[in-house]
C-alpha cells in the first residue's frame, strides 16, 4: 500500500533512467535534469528502458523514502513526453492508472473543483 495521496505533487522524469541509482543518484537527477528540489516533499517518478520497473523518490520529515515496483509481466504505459523539459507533472490518478496497468489514452477526466485554480 502506497503512503502517497492526491495531496502530493508528482513529477515524472521523461527520460530513461538507470534504476541501479539509489537515493543520491536519483536526487542528482532531480536537481540537475529536472531542476527540482528533492527536499520539497514532491514525489519524483523514474522508469527504466524496458518500462517494467519504476522508482518513486519522496522526502518525508525524517528522511528519504523510495518506492520500487517491478512488474512480473507487462510494461508501464507512460504519459506523452514533454519535449521542452525532462519533467512532467502528473496527477495522483494518472500515477495510479499507470501502476494498475490501465491505458492512459482513452481515459477522460471530468471537471472537478480545484482549490486555488
Amino acid at each position: 500500500m502506497l503512503g502517497l495521496t492526491s495531496a502530493h505533487k508528482f513529477y515524472y522524469y521523461s527520460k530513461v533512467t538507470d534504476l541501479r541509482k539509489g537515493f543520491d543518484g536519483l536526487c542528482g537527477l532531480v536537481r540537475g535534469e529536472m531542476q527540482g528540489n528533492p527536499l520539497d516533499g514532491s514525489v519524483y517518478i523514474f522508469v527504466n528502458r524496458k518500462r517494467d520497473k519504476m522508482k518513486m523518490l519522496v522526502w518525508e520529515p525524517s528522511g528519504f523514502l523510495m518506492y520500487y515496483k517491478r512488474l512480473e509481466r507487462g510494461t508501464f504505459e507512460l504519459p506523452k513526453k514533454n519535449i521542452v523539459t525532462n519533467k512532467m507533472e502528473l496527477s495522483w490518478q494518472t500515477l495510479m492508472l499507470m501502476i494498475q496497468g490501465i491505458s492512459l489514452q482513452k481515459i477522460k477526466q471530468r471537471k472537478r473543483y480545484k482549490h486555488g485554480v
